[in-house]
């Protein structure tokens, strides 16, 4: 029960320092656009949904892990990661290039 607790606890300060980025900050939404940022070496923190399926998964993974960028598994779906961005879809892939007024980087493990 306590554990349960402090993940949502855990869950509710993501979604409210995802928000703040979403009003201040500058992100890219999906695979495709997340991976060309990784690339060009603008991403600073990658946040992947846990139904992402693997192979993809595993793909941002490895190219975050050549560019030396942080990924964080965010601990619901692709609709809830959706929601938590103030979307009305899903997102699978989030990339975040400019936090704003937000600390998001410093505070997720890299």
């Amino acid at each position: 029960m306590v554990a349960s607790k402090k993940t949502k606890k855990a869950m509710e300060s993501i979604n409210s320092r995802l928000a703040l980025v979403m009003k201040s900050g500058k992100f890219l939404i999906g695979y495709r656009s997340t991976i060309k940022s990784i690339r060009q070496g603008k991403a600073k923190l990658i946040i992947i949904a846990n139904n992402t399926p693997a192979l993809r998964k595993s793909e941002i993974e490895y190219y975050c892990m050549l560019a030396k960028v942080g990924v964080h598994h965010y601990s619901g779906s692709n609709i809830d990661l959706g929601t938590a961005c103030g979307k009305y879809f899903r997102v699978g892939a989030l990339c975040i290039t400019d936090p704003g007024d937000s600390d998001i980087i410093r505070t997720m493990p890299s």
